[in-house]
């Protein structure tokens, strides 16, 4: 006889596993289904010839005491993973900029590098003010979107009384936003913004809403990390805590269909059968669709045809090098836009994160983990013969490496890895349709009270993760967490 659960949770990545987590540390009996070899998801890692690389999110966001990350350890019992708190650089076509963790620095430099005049000053005004009140409710309790006068209660007490003047927001983009200050063709601005959204929201400046957008673009502030030994020991962290705990989590076990038997759910896996309570799916929803009984497909399909216009994914260059590559640089994390009137993706927006001197769990002694990454279509790479996606991915990693060079002229010296990663590769790995990743390119028509919820409607199932509110990223996946665990019982 099976061995019936509380909770099944489908998927091992930050948002799947963070929720069993939450709930294991709330006396609950869970059980976590990884169809992957390893946990972490589009937040994971591999190893190479002793080297570490981040696949996807490089940096924990907001892991500060009394953050979203702060929270959730304190939550579940655990001490803050140990990490370098990160000032970057982001590299526009004809200046560099800090993006200081602190926030009177970053005042400053944002003034001196972009614009100090009364428009600008006015901008950043309203910024700031947004960021803190937003931020500050999204380490509460908040919840999108509103289902019920409860919601509509935690999210006035979140925001706010004195505040809910800034709600006015919620139905414009952050091009809105600029146009009002007259700031929409300050290059500077816009093209720093623009790399900063595309990265945080999955959006461009026209189409993604001004809140969200405000957030993305301040999360260096809310305490931007790189864990000591990147995401692989964070897994080994948070993994081994959860089984302490008394969780339990099934590797290499892909769920292949689920269906509702009287009061429970029974999952059959390519390994068996297991049976719970509850079940919550992290997983994307056209894979939940696909394994989920009737009742669940349909009132997935009106958000899945919504979203698919909304898809993108992501290439990535792993370079494993000698300290001597990088030296020249005292920070580790940098972003590069090449061309302001280029769309961006593809290498005009890239993100560069080196692991720290002297992590010898993300590198050898004397070497460091490079990991340099840019957004792109999925349609580019669809369609393909072998032929021309092995030259296609050729040609991207040389782009990169290239780009790279403005920020290390010696990146190109005798890597030990070179190791690229496309859409293909996150769609063998994740097993996301086409190597979707990064959610939901976020619009004022699918984010917020428009986000698709957690609580579809079906008894005792609930969906988790990137392609529910607040969307993509570490922080996003923890606030996902919180939503759901909360919801369960």
């Amino acid at each position: 006889m099976a061995e019936v659960y509380d909770i099944i949770i489908f998927g091992g990545g930050i948002s799947g596993f963070s929720t069993a987590m939450r709930l294991q540390a709330k006396g609950f009996k869970t059980l976590v289904l990884e169809a992957h070899g390893q946990l972490g998801g589009c937040s994971g890692f591999f190893t190479k010839k002793g080297f570490s690389f981040d696949v996807g999110a490089t940096t924990l966001v907001d892991f500060v005491p009394g953050g979203v990350g702060g929270n959730f350890f304190k939550d579940i019992g655990l001490e803050l993973p140990k990490g370098e708190y990160l000032d970057y650089v982001a590299w526009l076509p004809d200046r560099q900029i800090t993006l200081y963790r602190d926030h009177n620095k970053w005042h400053k430099e944002r003034l001196e590098k972009i614009g100090a005049s009364s428009a600008h000053l006015k901008f950043w005004k309203l910024m700031d003010k947004v960021t803190d009140v937003f931020w500050n409710a999204s380490r509460k309790n908040i919840k999108l979107p509103i289902a019920n006068l409860k919601d509509l209660i935690v999210a006035i007490n979140s925001i706010g009384i004195r505040n809910l003047h800034l709600t006015k927001h919620i139905n414009h983009t952050i091009l809105d936003v600029l146009k009002e200050f007259k700031l929409e063709n300050d290059k500077p601005l816009t093209g720093l913004l623009a790399i900063l959204v595309e990265d945080t929201v999955h959006s461009t400046l026209d189409k993604a809403p001004f809140i969200n957008a405000a957030l993305g673009t301040t999360i260096r502030g809310a305490g931007l990390m790189r864990a000591e030994g990147g995401m692989k020991k964070y897994w080994e962290l948070v993994s081994a805590h959860y089984l302490k705990a008394g969780g339990t989590i099934k590797r290499g076990t892909k769920v292949l269909n689920f269906c509702r038997t009287g009061n429970s759910w029974e999952v059959s896996t390519n390994k068996g059968i297991y049976k719970a309570r509850k079940v919550i799916s992290s997983l994307p929803i056209d894979l939940t669709s696909q394994i989920a009984p009737a009742n669940i497909t349909i009132k997935l399909k009106k958000h899945i045809e919504k979203n698919e216009a909304h898809k993108g994914s992501a290439i990535v260059l792993f370079l494993g090098v000698k300290d001597s590559v990088v030296s020249n640089q005292p920070l580790t994390h940098h972003q590069l836009l090449q061309d302001y009137n280029k769309s961006l993706g593809n290498g005009n927006n890239m993100f560069i994160s080196v692991s720290a001197k002297g992590d010898v769990y993300s590198a050898p002694a004397g070497y460091r983990s490079v990991m340099i990454s840019t957004h792109c279509e999925i349609a580019e790479w669809q369609n393909l013969s072998e032929k021309e996606y092995k030259d296609k991915k050729k040609a991207i990693g040389e782009v990169l490496l290239l780009y790279a060079k403005r920020v290390y002229p010696k990146i190109d010296e005798e890597p030990i890895v070179y190791e690229i990663g496309t859409p293909r590769t996150y769609e063998i790995y994740t097993g996301r349709i086409n190597g979707s990743v990064g959610g939901f390119k976020q619009t004022l028509s699918n984010s917020n009270q428009n986000a698709i919820p957690n609580d579809i409607g079906i008894k005792d199932f609930w969906l988790v993760g990137d392609n529910t509110w607040p969307g993509l990223g570490t922080v996003a996946g923890l606030i996902s967490s919180r939503v759901v665990a909360d919801l369960v019982f």
